[in-house]
């Protein structure tokens, strides 16, 4: 039997797993849960907007939506089904009944707009969405160019209570009018679904280790966004390695946490819907992590004792004055994901809640945790880390061998966390992983003599705006489909609250085109990270011999 500390593949988890399972190792998402209803079952696993929910009550809920997604949408193991919701208590309701009869999750992001969107259910080959009523108009105007053929809608207010969720759906609809108009036929209503799935009775479905739980899509090292086949036995494994780092301290740390970040990513999905759901934890869900006046209020209705975050919202937050002059009495634990936090956020942050944000580093690919600093960690160190449990990490060449401690090169890792490659894409899942589970991250790093990962850049075509990656292929060909630009090149350049934002240089057909006009076009066409903030109008764009555009040579007149 191998140590944890050696690398795993998949299959040599599972198996270690079936003879020994410790530190609350479950096989596959399904047991984790259901092992949730039962030992944790009255105490309160989730909160938002004021309203709790226990255990036992997703349990129940989600039950009940299993129920319909079977009997009246038909629904059978391996089916693919969309979500695309921002963070409220249906999103884990859905999710739970999803992979409950053993279907596949396909997370989208609700800022998508409808080119984005069609892509994505497209590509998943989608017949069934569950989404909020906020995004139903962008769904609207993409249905008839996509596969989905059901469609459960909920309003946010819609698990808050009766009084309080008519008030909320309200003033959504005709004070804030976030409700665009839609008309989308034989839409279900998500109150109306779980009400039939109740009259009706929830068939169990067996599922494997091995079976694919989510499509997580994402741009992998290049290109417009691919679906990451995340199996059962990966996000298990992710879960057993992040208890294993953090050991018995983790439900201490987890008795109370906040979580902001949207739960359609990787990391905030690991973190605070599966790895604290196992400590019998409590999460209070932000909708909105725009709205930073909710922050100190939250603080003050609970003892938060742990905050996932990165670091545009710990730069947010420490510009608010408010949240400045907490206590911070029950804070012990901050984690830091996404995107690198700057050393002068991350000193800040200490100074003013005397408590160290601990960073890691890993990627959609990986579940995405690859290494972690040790929880005992003091102060900032500008590393990420150590490999977790069972994972090994090399730094290769452009030739795939290894380099010695001290030298930079790519980042690759071997694990059981690893996913199994991407949906229907055989060219891209050979580029990123080989046949003996090497998974190339595309991220340029080193070690250092203590052991500890530095991640030193990243491929350069690649812009990270707020943790989200931007793929400069999508943008320029969003803006070369614009009938007055010829050419364009698209660039990250360094910004203070969101660590990148997008640069275009842009060669005109004729001097017509606007800025104006094409900031217009880009907001009908992008999501609102990658849109470009700054816009060039240039004669003619550097090219190599043969004729491809030279984005480094952009970069270095920028000089980043």
């Amino acid at each position: 039997m191998k140590d944890a500390s050696d690398s795993l593949s998949v299959k040599e988890w599972i198996e270690l797993q079936k003879i020994n399972q410790r530190n609350g190792a479950y096989l596959t998402l399904v047991e984790l849960f259901e092992s949730g209803y039962t030992q944790y079952a009255n105490k309160v696993a989730l909160s938002n907007m004021g309203k709790d929910l226990t255990y036992r009550e997703i349990g129940e809920l989600s039950t009940q939506f299993a129920s319909f997604l079977q009997n009246n949408f038909h629904i059978k193991k391996g089916d693919r089904v969309a979500i695309m919701m921002p963070n409220c208590l249906q999103y884990c309701v859905a999710l739970h009944a999803i992979l409950r009869i053993g279907a596949i999750a396909v997370n989208i992001n609700p800022m998508y707009k409808p080119r984005e969107l069609q892509h994505q259910v497209n590509d998943a080959e989608c017949e069934t969405i569950i989404i909020m009523s906020m995004s139903a108009a962008t769904l609207s105007e993409a249905l008839n160019q996509t596969s989905i053929k059901n469609v459960v809608i909920t309003e946010l207010g819609d698990l808050l209570g009766s009084v309080k969720g008519t008030i909320v759906n309200l003033v959504l609809k005709y004070i804030r009018r976030l409700i665009r108009p839609y008309r989308i036929p034989n839409a279900v209503s998500f109150k109306k679904a779980l009400a039939l799935g109740n009259k009706s009775t929830f068939n169990r479905v067996e599922v494997f280790a091995s079976d694919i739980a989510f499509l997580q899509y994402t741009g992998g090292t290049t290109g417009v966004a691919k679906g990451a086949m995340l199996a059962h036995a990966n996000m298990c494994a992710n879960v057993w390695q992040t208890r294993v780092w953090a050991g018995d301290k983790l439900f201490e740390f987890s008795k109370t946490a906040l979580n902001p970040l949207p739960l359609y990513h990787i990391f905030a999905l690991m973190i605070n819907v599966f790895t604290i759901y196992t400590t019998g934890g409590h999460v209070i869900l932000i909708t909105d992590p725009r709205d930073i006046s909710v922050y100190p209020k939250l603080f003050r209705q609970y003892p938060i004792t742990m905050l996932t975050g990165l670091n545009t919202l710990f730069v947010a937050l420490l510009s608010n004055k408010e949240f400045r002059s907490l206590a911070f009495s029950h804070l012990n634990f901050t984690v830091g994901g996404g995107m690198a936090t700057r050393q002068a956020v991350s000193e800040e942050w200490e100074k003013v809640t005397k408590h160290v944000i601990i960073d890691g580093y890993g990627l959609t690919e990986t579940c995405p945790v690859v290494s972690i600093n040790p929880i005992s960690i003091q102060h900032y160190t500008g590393t990420i880390g150590k490999p977790v449990a069972a994972t090994q990490v090399e730094i290769r060449d452009d030739q795939g061998k290894s380099l010695p401690v001290g030298e930079t090169g790519e980042i690759c890792v071997k694990g059981p966390q690893v996913m199994l490659g991407y949906w229907k894409n055989p060219a891209e899942t050979a580029n990123v992983l080989n046949d003996e589970g090497w998974l190339k991250t595309g991220d340029l790093g080193k070690f250092d003599n203590q052991g500890y990962l530095r991640l030193v850049d990243r491929k350069k075509e690649l812009i990270s705006v707020s943790g989200f990656k931007v793929y400069p292929n999508e943008v320029e060909d969003v803006l070369t489909m614009h009938p007055g630009i010829s050419e364009a090149a698209v660039i990250g350049i360094p910004d203070k609250s969101t660590g990148e934002r997008v640069k275009a240089y842009i060669v005109r057909k004729n001097s017509d085109v606007t800025v104006e006009e094409i900031m217009a076009y880009c907001h009908d066409n992008l999501t609102g990270y990658k849109r470009p903030h700054d816009i060039v109008f240039r004669d003619t764009l550097p090219k190599s011999n043969v004729g491809k555009v030279l984005r480094r040579v952009l970069r270095d007149e920028e000089g980043v």
